[in-house]
């Protein structure tokens, strides 16, 4: 039996850091085992790795982590909150969150037009010069799309007057879809119910493009942060792809963060041996699930992959037919 060794205070990286982790005990040892789980995945040669972003994590400053995963390719596919893309694209217009307070009076807040997310404040004013630009975009599409091509559409719009890199626009760059299931229910939703309906997000496609992507990647591998709508759309993939004929057994590596417990029944905190019943999880898959908020441990990770290589990442061809192929990144 391997025996825990306790952490020396030194002079080392993150990367090191993490590695010495893996050796202690309880949330520390969990997420240290999530790192050595996605260096693994950025070994595997035909591996598509899919993120569910859930929670607020860009007002909570988790944005430019985001991108920079993205830009980097240690993460493919992004299936997000629409509130996360929301506010990444309001901070990409040059508009700000602000340290504020828990401690506050929310009806002064409301009556000053300050919105509270915990101890983060925004102006709602500048909500609605993106609201609005949103609602342009809209008006401006006709037909249905999946969410995954109204937020390219979103992508080439606010390319054109961003002043910060942003989450949609570095997956917009580097070929990265983004889908969002519940787009209605945001910021984003709120914008196109000010435009005409001649554009309607079809988010039963939205199914149908991830399961293909799922179904046709060599392995996939799955980190959720937090849980929601994000995880529960990515882990269903697997269910739709064997009604649909082909052979999956599930996800072959999984990863989450999270502060949800799975006593009361939430997907949010359900185990992935949960999913497991479900064939949703691989039986032989690597896993963790890291009991701890995300915004103390997103960092963490990220800065521990700092100067990983990936051996290679997929390509995505949208059109009647999906399809996915892999290049050795150099």
């Amino acid at each position: 039996m391997e025996h825990t060794t306790p952490i020396e205070v030194s002079n080392k990286s993150f990367a090191e850091l993490l590695n010495s982790m893996s050796k202690t005990g309880f949330q520390g040892r969990r997420l240290g085992i999530a790192f050595e789980i996605w260096l693994e995945m950025l070994k595997e040669e035909r591996m598509t790795i899919l993120m569910g972003l859930a929670g607020a994590m860009v007002p909570a400053g988790m944005r430019k982590i985001i991108a920079w995963l993205i830009r980097n390719r240690f993460v493919d596919v992004l299936v997000s909150t629409g509130a996360n893309l929301f506010h990444d694209l309001h901070e990409a217009l040059g508009f700000k969150h602000y340290l504020g307070s828990d401690c506050v009076n929310d009806e002064e807040l409301y009556r000053e037009g300050i919105d509270r997310i915990y101890d983060v404040f925004a102006y709602e004013k500048e909500f609605n010069r993106l609201d609005f630009m949103i609602s342009e975009i809209f008006t401006e599409s006709e037909g249905s799309f999946s969410s995954r091509e109204i937020i390219e559409r979103i992508a080439e719009r606010i390319k054109k007057e961003a002043k910060e890199d942003s989450i949609v626009l570095s997956a917009y760059e580097e070929g990265v879809p983004i889908f969002c299931p519940a787009i209605a229910d945001s910021s984003i939703g709120i914008g196109a119910s000010l435009a005409n309906r001649r554009c309607v997000v079809d988010t039963i496609k939205d199914v149908e493009e991830l399961t293909e992507i799922v179904a046709k990647s060599g392995k996939t591998g799955v980190i959720y942060i937090g849980g929601g709508v994000p995880k529960n759309f990515i882990q269903q993939t697997e269910v739709v792809a064997r009604l649909k004929g082909y052979e999956v057994d599930g996800h072959d590596y999984a990863i989450q963060i999270t502060t949800d417990s799975p006593y009361f029944g939430g997907l949010s905190g359900c185990t992935f041996e949960e999913g497991i019943s479900w064939g949703k999880i691989n039986t032989r898959s690597r896993k963790v699930q890291v009991f701890v908020d995300a915004t103390i441990a997103l960092p963490i990770l990220a800065h521990g992959l700092i100067g990983a290589k990936r051996k290679s990442n997929p390509f995505f061809y949208f059109g009647k037919e999906i399809r996915v192929s892999y290049s050795q990144r150099t």
